[in-house]
């Protein structure tokens, strides 16, 4: 009987049904088609709209990769678990299956209780042996899903350096393409001794905000439509998750009118709507920053880039890059520990954002949606 116990214990092991290799290798061509799009940007006409796609489609797939070796390593540790504990089990059962297939007799199949105690065993043997064949099966899948998880987070470090150096390569065909741009249109010329002006005579966001119109030359009108039917729906401008709302104190008990965005590092960030340029360099406490103005009144501040793009006055379509974010020495360690790890693998950098109607600030998770990370 302990040996039916044992028999039976193993065939109600549950079977897991995830399949983080081919996700991991999804990704992995996720980052050849980015490869593809950035061959193909570096020709093409619209050649920041395409880098920028290039940009988009490696951080996508690099997150999908680093997402799916973190599942993949968690997947190994979990059958790397369940074979260990079953191992005494199996050798067991083994044990027992060789040594009666090595003295078969018909003095063996004899059952003490006769012939009707031998059809009953016979009969419980027939339905065992099935379920024995099946598990089985389930054991070496598992020991191949093993072997197969080890060989790609092996082949991870190469693939990781492949889609780090070719998004690294779309960021710098992406700056080069804006710095040689002369097909945007501007609405107004910036003054600088107003514009440094303006600068030293602030202390906040909002006295900077309200004197932005001071710092234009031969201003033309604003002629771009009007977005409030689009309220809620804005794209984020960068891919991130929400890490503070409005209104929520950080670490050292500030409180913001806006929200802030964790990114991952060297997240590109553009332009939620089509809209002009008012102000983009360092601002007061808040690092660098850009100032959108997608339609009279209205105002989103992005602060906290390390890279800024364009310049005041240009009028940028929707989808435009604006900046970068920091932290690009982290790359490295995402190459040093594929599973994720290491601080290149998490959102560790934080992008402040701020809409402004008026004079004064609203909620930007208004306008805005999340729902995706």
């Amino acid at each position: 009987m302990i040996y039916l116990a044992l028999i039976l214990g193993l065939l109600a092991a549950p079977v897991m049904a995830q399949t983080p290799a081919a996700d991991a290798r999804a990704a992995a061509e996720a980052l050849e088609q980015a490869s593809i799009k950035l061959d193909s940007a570096v020709k093409a006409r619209g050649r920041v709209a395409a880098l920028t796609e290039a940009v988009r489609a490696y951080e996508d797939g690099l997150a999908a990769m680093r997402d799916g070796l973190r599942i993949a390593a968690i997947r190994e540790t979990e059958l790397t678990r369940k074979l260990a504990a079953q191992e005494t089990e199996v050798a067991q059962l083994l044990g027992v299956l060789t040594s009666m297939g090595g003295r078969a007799s018909p003095q063996n199949l004899l059952h003490p209780q006769g012939a009707l105690g031998a059809a009953r065993s016979g009969m419980l043997v027939a339905t065992v042996t099935p379920g024995l064949a099946e598990q089985a099966a389930t054991l070496r899948a598992d020991l191949q899903e093993v072997t197969d998880l080890r060989q790609l987070q092996q082949s991870a470090v190469a693939t990781l350096e492949e889609g780090l150096a070719g998004v690294q390569k779309a960021r710098t065909a992406l700056s080069q393409a804006i710095a040689d741009r002369t097909d945007l249109p501007k609405r107004f010329t910036e003054d600088p001794v107003r514009t440094a002006i303006l600068i030293a005579a602030t202390e906040t966001l909002d006295g900077f905000a309200s004197g932005l119109t001071q710092i234009a030359e031969g201003e033309a009108p604003q002629n771009l439509p009007r977005i409030a039917d689009r309220k809620g729906a804005l794209a984020l401008p960068a891919r991130g998750v929400v890490l503070r709302k409005a209104g929520e104190a950080d670490a050292a008990g500030v409180t913001r009118p806006g929200i802030v965005l964790a990114t991952r590092p060297r997240a590109l960030v553009t332009t939620p709507t089509a809209a002009t340029i008012r102000y983009r360099g360092p601002l007061l406490d808040y690092g660098l920053v850009t100032i959108l103005e997608p339609q009279g009144g209205m105002l989103i501040v992005l602060a906290g880039l390390e890279t800024v793009f364009g310049e005041a006055g240009q009028v940028l379509p929707e989808g435009s890059p604006v900046g970068l974010m920091g932290n690009a020495a982290a790359d490295s360690g995402d190459i040093q520990s594929p599973s994720g790890e290491r601080g290149g693998a998490t959102r560790s950098e934080t992008l402040y954002i701020e809409v402004r109607e008026g004079d004064r600030p609203v909620d930007p998770l208004t306008w805005f949606a999340t729902d995706k990370g």
